[in-house]
């Protein structure tokens, strides 16, 4: 590990010049990245300081304990106690700062939501998972941006297009993709009876523009009238947009925009942030598994989560957490539940390097 350190320090004092240079930063895209890479750097060459000086404090005091006696001996007893700590602390948050990066931290991330399974009840819940989303974006500080909207006769989401921007976005919410299943009542049963319904979560990383080369002679743009629940009109011009790439066959539509303009270009980022994704999965040899993964076909047996309104519940099936407070993470606390899903992916990242 200290030869892996020393290596990076050294890359850490390069990237400091380089930052430093006017040619550099008359580059805004090479700029960027080498912004991004001096954040990750930084934070293991701090603890990597702190590692060596603490390691220090330890073997200075210990050579001077059997020096002393009485008092001062057990000051210096706690002191090495206290320095040991620190190193096996330190030891640990380098492990896992060493280990390989997934190549989408410090991304925004979009996200799509959708009722699934469930008739109504699917799209309700899909809307009760975006004010979740929204207010747990608003607890970390994060930028939530609605893209476009599918609105259902009962107010819920067919669709719900919206991204998050900010500090860890992307290594949270990337854990929640896949189908979410709900267990209760619904407002259309008469007769009180638990339904179980379910909405499935997308989570794309969002591309630059410079990232993903389309060519515009691979697009079919069409053009209609914006419409709301059930199908009526609330636009008398035609500025919705659907933009098909037509060699992935991938489809996106936008209408939540007053403009034909603004409309396509929200389009645009969303369509970049799926062809990214496709190729990242290309690139890993699963060519799309990831995002079928997270979808699934939407059935209520398929999930990556439980809300049980009845026991106040939360399961999450992957890790076998449940946590009885369900009420507070649909309110967007939802810290205890992506706490455990990066420790756990932690977790498998060490196992799987040592």
């Amino acid at each position: 590990m200290l030869d892996k350190l020393s290596s990076l320090e050294s890359e850490f004092a390069d990237v400091e010049r380089r930052l430093a240079d006017p040619d550099v930063f008359a580059d805004q895209a090479r700029y960027r990245e080498l912004a991004r890479r001096h954040k990750e750097l930084e934070a293991i060459v701090t603890r990597s300081h702190e590692l060596r000086q603490r390691a220090d404090d330890a073997a200075t005091a210990r050579e001077m304990l059997g020096e002393l006696a009485g008092e001062e001996r057990e000051l210096i007893r706690q002191e090495i106690t206290e320095a040991d700590a620190d190193v096996a602390r330190l030891t640990g948050e380098l492990e896992l700062l060493l280990l390989p990066k997934d190549p989408n931290d410090g991304r925004n991330v979009i996200v799509e939501i959708r009722g699934a399974e469930g008739g109504e009840e699917a799209n309700l819940f899909a809307r009760d998972l975006f004010g979740m989303y929204q207010g747990y974006a608003q607890r970390q500080g994060w930028k939530l941006e609605v893209l476009n909207t599918d609105v259902s006769e009962m107010g819920g989401f067919n669709e719900v297009t919206f991204s998050v921007s900010g500090e860890g976005a992307w290594t949270r919410l990337k854990h929640e993709g896949g189908p979410h299943r709900v267990q209760r009542v619904p407002v259309t049963e008469s007769q009180g009876r638990i339904h179980t319904s379910s909405a499935t979560v997308t989570v794309l990383p969002e591309a630059d523009d410079v990232e993903v080369d389309i060519d515009p002679n691979d697009l079919q743009i069409d053009v209609y009238r914006s419409s709301g629940p059930g199908g009526q009109s609330v636009n008398t011009t035609d500025s919705a947009v659907r933009i098909t790439h037509k060699p992935t066959g991938v489809t996106v539509s936008m209408q939540d925009q007053k403009s034909q303009i603004q409309n396509r270009a929200k389009a645009m980022q969303v369509l970049r942030s799926r062809l990214l994704k496709l190729e990242q999965d290309r690139q890993s040899a699963e060519l799309s598994e990831a995002r079928r993964d997270q979808v699934g076909g939407g059935g209520r047996s398929e999930k990556v989560r439980t809300y049980n309104f009845k026991e106040n519940r939360v399961s999450d099936h992957r890790i076998g957490l449940t946590i009885y407070k369900l009420d507070k993470v649909l309110a967007g606390e939802l810290d205890d539940v992506s706490d455990a899903l990066v420790q756990d992916e932690q977790t498998r990242r060490l196992t799987e390097a040592g």
